[in-house]
């Protein structure tokens, strides 16, 4: 007994190929007759078409790849330097100058006198 994948496999490759190269055929031919504004929507719906059945037929045989999320990743690594720095901040005022400092970042504003 196949499995529910070996059967769809099965299936696709004996109709799924035949339906991409119709919609293919399609578009040649409506591109042989058509004029060209009526041509645009055509071929817009036909790459559509294909596309979209492109994406079941590798959603249904799994071999599709896993999408990769890096900034995934990249949240995880920030949070995780977050939760790593605990380091305190200073405000230092004096006159018309504020200083700003946490671990080794600095910032310092002077007030503008109009």
């Amino acid at each position: 007994m196949e499995s529910a994948r070996e059967s769809a496999s099965r299936f696709i490759g004996k109709y799924g190929m035949p339906l991409i190269v119709f919609l293919v055929c399609v578009g040649v031919f409506a591109a042989s007759f058509l004029s060209s504004e009526a041509l645009t929507p055509v071929i817009g719906l036909v790459a559509t078409a294909a596309m979209a059945l492109i994406g079941i037929l590798t959603g249904i045989t799994g071999t599709q790849d896993k999408q990769e999320r890096p900034e995934i990743d990249v949240i995880k690594d920030l949070v995780a330097r977050l939760d790593k720095e605990d380091v305190p901040m200073s405000v230092t005022v004096e006159g018309d100058k504020v200083t700003v400092t946490k671990g080794v970042d600095s910032i310092t504003t002077v007030k503008d006198k109009k």
